[in-house]
């Protein structure tokens, strides 16, 4: 059945989705992005090829894809040279025959240009310069200042990214490191996705670091100035990562990787199977160990299940913020209790006038969706109890396992592990405005 986030008269250049209308594109759905970079970090140039594996989901005489500041130089269809445009942060395309329903056809693109952040409602985004190297922090719409993309988190797919640059520098990818090879200037960084990702949630850092194999499945990337602090920091990672896998089921990826910049960050950023750090959240004294374990939780919940629309970012982002809560529980610190009551606190001094399951598009990532929807787990925990509680969670998880989630996916799951009728606590908790009593 066709997913009716994506569904769209053929050719449809926009999705669905009604927070972010411009990102996305109706008419297909990709299965494969190959990625073939090509960074000089003095001059800030981009040389690349993007081969997009898709599947039409109705006949397409044409279709678009998300770019936004590169300029476009080919574009092949199935190997042969079609007519293409340009406009705004758009990339239509027109195949000189229309692609069949359900048939699976390839693009691609050749592009190059200076990639600047895309500007938003939430700074800027995407492909960002650090004072010697590179940051992508894409979330939710920066993708397509780097590469060409169906630029919505219902669309996810798998990667292949390669990223040449001078070989003084270190490169972290998304996804697991296939190959290395050095020439005598540069060297060829391939790394592999073989999880379905959604475009934002893809990632390159390029910087001069140090990389660290760290226990288990666990690796960093760190200036080496910050070895040290970072040690103490993130020294109770591994522990972090049992303690989630207990609560929330296995860790749903093959590595984690954690990039520490040589730069400040306001927060944070997590990526599939990678978190990237600012130097100021390292200060060797755990003083961003409650934004570790938030990160880290994003693995499970925003990564490996992701949200089929924008209206339902509290699965993300409530989830990952009552994860800090268990952690701090489970690490000696401030029980969940103090935290649910601190945060009660700070949102019911706030305006009430915020639909947590549909808060609209500039409120996004508020702090109410944060904390409300961490408040909104809490409370059902109390409903449940423990053990029904954690066993849902567990569900939640293995249930959508690189897939996507809605709300009301997650309500009726709930519903099956409570012993009475939860309409009226989620109507209260999800969908009114003013904040229930703790």
């Amino acid at each position: 059945m066709a997913d009716p986030v994506r569904a769209g008269k053929p050719g449809a250049s926009t999705s669905s989705d009604a927070y972010l209308p411009a990102h996305g594109n109706g008419g297909y759905r990709v299965a494969h992005y190959d990625l073939n970079l090509d960074y000089r970090v003095g001059p800030g140039r981009l040389d690349g090829r993007a081969r997009i594996t898709a599947v039409a989901e109705h006949a397409l005489s044409r279709f678009s894809l998300d770019l936004a500041g590169l300029r476009v130089n080919r574009v092949t269809v199935n190997g042969k040279a079609v007519r293409y445009a340009q406009r705004g942060r758009k990339l239509h395309v027109s195949p000189q025959r229309a692609v069949p329903a359900g048939d699976e056809f390839a693009v691609d693109i050749r592009y190059s240009g200076s990639p600047t952040p895309i500007r938003s409602n939430w700074g800027e985004l995407g492909w960002d310069y650090l004072d010697d190297g590179v940051l992508v922090a894409s979330q939710p719409i920066g993708a397509p200042s780097w590469f060409p993309c169906n630029d919505h988190p219902s669309d996810k797919a798998t990667y292949r990214i390669a990223v040449t640059t001078a070989a003084a520098y270190q490169v972290v990818v998304t996804g697991a490191l296939e190959s290395r090879r050095s020439s005598a200037s540069t060297t060829t960084w391939v790394y592999r996705l073989p999880q379905p990702t959604s475009s934002y949630l893809v990632s390159v850092q390029i910087g001069r670091y140090l990389s660290l194999d760290l226990a288990g499945v666990m690796h960093a990337t760190v200036p080496a100035r910050l070895l040290t602090p970072f040690d103490h920091d993130f020294g109770r990672q591994g522990m972090m990562l049992a303690e989630f896998s207990r609560l929330f089921g296995p860790y749903p990826f093959d590595r984690y990787g954690v990039v520490v910049v040589d730069a400040d960050l306001d927060a944070p950023v997590e990526a599939q199977s990678l978190s990237v750090f600012g130097a100021n959240h390292v200060d060797g004294e755990r003083g961003s160990e409650h934004l570790v374990a938030h990160e880290l939780a994003h693995q499970w919940f925003g990564n490996s299940l992701t949200v089929a629309q924008w209206r339902h970012i509290w699965l993300n982002e409530g989830f990952a913020t009552y994860a800090e809560w268990l952690w701090s529980a489970a690490s000696g610190g401030d029980p969940t209790d103090t935290h649910a009551r601190r945060a009660w606190r700070t949102v019911a001094a706030a305006p009430q006038d915020l639909r947590l399951a549909d808060p609209g598009a500039t409120r996004l990532f508020d702090d109410r969706v944060y904390l409300r929807g961490a408040l909104t787990l809490h409370a059902l925990r109390r409903r449940l109890g423990d053990a029904a509680f954690f066993t849902l969670l567990v569900e939640w998880a293995s249930t959508h396992r690189h897939g996507l989630v809605t709300t009301e996916q997650f309500t009726a799951l709930a519903q099956r592990h409570a012993p009475s009728p939860l309409t009226e606590f989620f109507t209260s908790w999800l969908f009114d405005t003013a904040l229930p009593p703790l």
